[in-house]
């Protein structure tokens, strides 16, 4: 071979690998989506930083739309946000749960149908709120719905276009007595009236923070702590964000020196030396700021995850976090340490994908166990050690369902819409229960409880249970 031809094909031999990558990525993103999610391609429907500049903020475009339903009937309990009333994954709610179902139980009381995707309810005073995707409007819809019986109170919309990318909505809003705030897919905040509606304002991340719409589109549920909204923007300018949940006024900006990028994890908050702190997974480590000002007050590059970095921070008492991922990631407990006036986080133990991860889902603290399902789809129980304490048997999987606890029990549900009640219990596993109460596939948005009713969705529908005590 001549030098000449040798020039052409070093020339040639990037175009074809690039032409061949891209084709394998068009192949696994428009086969379909019946792949379990480890195997999937990452989505390239990616915003950049500071795109379209000039674009006017959607949301602000929005239009409020009244539904036929009447005002609901009162009904006790509340789940207002991702992970509950404390953040943790479990009911407070001392509603009675009932502890074995009969054939046709736990019953349906009612059932919508939803555009696709994985965003979870939240549940406050009588009512059900969803971000929603209507994908033949092409709109983002934040949608109340009455938890009595399902029917529509009013929906607020605005206009987005977005792709098919294995769903499309993928968040929990967050509900308070006054305001509701939700995030769209491609990183657009709102916040309404939480009985009415009215806007009363939104942010477009993407143009006002430069933040770059996470593959999958944005799965990370606002957080609204001590009068403020805190949002992770992984932007040039930010890192955190935290506004006034009735203006949308930028309280303070957490510096991002690293250009750390937004994940699809929440921001926990958590309590160290007397000091209230924000954590967030970022893409490339993990980051505390200061909850009054933003200011960083301790980080580490020990965790990432390569591919997508989905459950939020499990806050131990003591100062430590429990973090796990997906994606060969498993987990990693840190302890956070105050020396000569600085907080440092340290790395207490790993544990491999085997022992313990957890792919989208967030682990549970009950009991001084760590409860959760693993990239294998066993439950698994964990002491604050990382020891394994049991996991679930053979030909019991859940797949990358959600779960959550409430009074005793577990309501678990694995990907084709199969929900197990699961005692609660630190010493050994114990299946009381089980019903299929979805017919689609990827069920694996975040359930909500309130006053013995319990919401579940698949991919299309969502469905309200009768799981209380009689």
């Amino acid at each position: 071979m001549n030098q000449k031809q040798q020039s052409i094909l070093q020339w040639l031999a990037p175009v074809v690998l690039g032409v061949t990558a891209l084709s394998c990525v068009a192949f696994l993103l428009f086969r379909g989506s019946d792949k379990p999610l480890e195997l999937r391609a990452p989505g390239a429907d990616h915003a950049p930083a500071g795109e379209s500049g000039s674009r006017p903020n959607p949301v602000l475009s929005g239009k409020l739309v009244q539904g036929a339903a009447a005002d609901p009937t009162p009904l006790p309990g509340a789940w207002p946000g991702f992970r509950g009333i404390n953040q943790d994954g479990i009911s407070p709610d001392p509603t009675p749960i009932l502890k074995t179902w009969q054939a046709g139980e736990p019953r349906e009381i009612w059932g919508v149908d939803v555009g696709e995707g994985y965003a979870g309810p939240a549940i406050f005073e009588g009512r059900v709120y969803l971000m929603d995707y209507d994908r033949e409007k092409r709109q983002d819809t934040l949608r109340c719905l009455s938890l009595a019986d399902g029917r529509e109170l009013w929906r607020f919309a605005y206009p987005v276009s977005i792709k098919r990318n294995h769903g499309m909505s993928r968040t929990v809003p967050t509900v308070t007595p006054k305001v509701t705030v939700a995030m769209g897919p491609k990183c657009h905040v709102l916040a309404v009236d939480t009985k009415t509606g009215t806007l009363k304002w939104g942010l477009d991340l993407v143009k006002d923070h430069g933040v770059t719409v996470p593959q999958w589109y944005a799965g990370e549920c606002p957080l609204i702590d001590q009068d403020r909204v805190v949002l992770g923007t992984g932007g040039p300018e930010s890192l955190l964000i935290a506004v006034h949940p009735e203006t949308g006024q930028v309280i303070w900006k957490s510096p991002n020196p690293r250009e750390w990028k937004m994940t699809h994890s929440s921001v926990a908050a958590m309590e160290f030396e007397g000091v209230r702190m924000y954590v967030y997974c970022a893409n490339n480590g993990v980051v505390g700021v200061s909850a009054d000002t933003g200011a960083p007050l301790w980080e580490t590059g020990e965790w990432k995850i390569s591919i997508a970095t989905v459950p939020t921070p499990l806050i131990l008492p003591g100062g430590r976090i429990f973090l796990s991922g997906g994606y060969n990631a498993g987990s990693l407990m840190l302890q956070l340490k105050k020396i000569d006036g600085k907080f440092q986080a340290q790395t207490l133990f790993r544990l491999e994908p085997e022992i313990f991860g957890a792919t989208q889902q967030s682990p549970i603290l009950l009991q001084n166990h760590i409860f959760g399902v693993r990239p294998d789809g066993k439950f698994v129980c964990l002491d604050l050690q990382g020891k394994v304490v049991w996991t679930s048997e053979q030909g019991q999987q859940f797949g990358i369902g959600p779960y959550m606890a409430a009074d005793g029990v577990f309501f678990a549900i694995n990907d084709s819409g199969l929900l197990r009640l699961v005692a609660a219990d630190p010493a050994r596993y114990r299946l009381l229960a089980q019903a299929q109460v979805l017919k689609g596939r990827e069920s694996w948005g975040p359930p909500a409880l309130a006053g013995g009713r319990l919401i579940v969705r698949d991919l299309t529908r969502m469905v309200c249970l009768d799981v209380g005590s009689k």
